[in-house]
């Protein structure tokens, strides 16, 4: 599975957010382009499509812009990932036959392990919140680190 660029950039564009949500208040779309290096236009979209996922919300006018819609904490890398990009999946191959009657070579072994590698993907991406990602990158907890089975 690839995360995409929407996917990257939906996720720097909340670290932002996270970083900076002891300032208060709605930070306009121009400030996070500005902070994230990102571009404009594509980050309106992203946000949008986070706005409804209820990732965040926003707010019209002068001082406008957006806000978390929930605490860090409770925003998990996976739940970012899922609504610009969809489903965290290794690809769409469908569901093996569990049952032996597989007739096409033995291959849904290899759609289970497909399956399988998507779930590992969901699980690790689930284990990072927004709070957790912005203490690493204020240097408050160590660094991700791939524990080997």
């Amino acid at each position: 599975m690839r995360i995409s660029t929407r996917g990257d950039y939906a996720c720097r564009a909340l670290l932002s957010l996270a970083l900076h949500i002891e300032e208060g208040g709605p930070t306009s779309v121009r400030d996070i382009a500005e902070r994230t290096a990102l571009p404009q236009p594509y980050l309106e979209q992203i946000l949008l499509a986070l706005k409804g996922a209820g990732i965040v919300r926003s707010k019209r006018g002068v001082g406008g812009g957006y806000v978390l819609a929930r605490e860090p904490a409770a925003i998990m890398l996976s739940d970012i990932i899922s609504a610009v990009d969809g489903p965290i999946t290794v690809g769409d191959f469908g569901e093996p036959h569990q049952d032996g009657s597989c007739d096409h070579e033995g291959q849904c072994v290899l759609l289970e392990i497909w399956n399988q590698a998507g779930a590992h993907m969901r699980q690790h991406l689930d284990g990072y919140s927004l709070a957790s990602i912005t203490s690493i990158a204020n240097g408050e907890s160590p660094w991700p680190v791939l524990h080997e089975h």
